[in-house]
């Protein structure tokens, strides 16, 4: 496999309901995680770009959270609505999604 241009890791994080943290799974990860993989498949991404499933990435209570290297961006708040976004704006037009941006606080 050749270095990808970009890699898109999608936080899966699952935790018992109630937990203090939350989880990106209580608010629908598998969801953004699986419209990225039928994206990538449908677009023929994968000889440029990688995307990843992974556990927490840092801020739950503002999931499900979306970070992209080699830039280190992440997104919070990520819905599977929104992954056209990511993949045409930040992965092929090299421009981060302010909208989607996690706060400053948090990265």
């Amino acid at each position: 496999m050749a270095k990808p241009k970009k890699h898109v890791l999608v936080c899966v994080q699952g935790r018992p309901a109630g937990h203090p943290r939350g989880s990106c799974q209580q608010k629908g990860c598998n969801e953004v995680y699986q419209g990225f993989m039928e994206a990538f498949q449908a677009r023929n991404l994968w000889a440029d770009y990688a995307v990843t499933n992974t556990g927490c990435i840092g801020p739950c209570s503002n999931g499900p959270s979306v970070l992209v290297y080699p830039e280190g961006v992440m997104y919070s708040g990520v819905s599977a609505a929104d992954v056209g976004s990511i993949i045409d704006e930040h992965l092929i037009s090299d421009k981060p999604v302010e909208r989607l941006l996690a706060p400053a606080s948090v990265w």
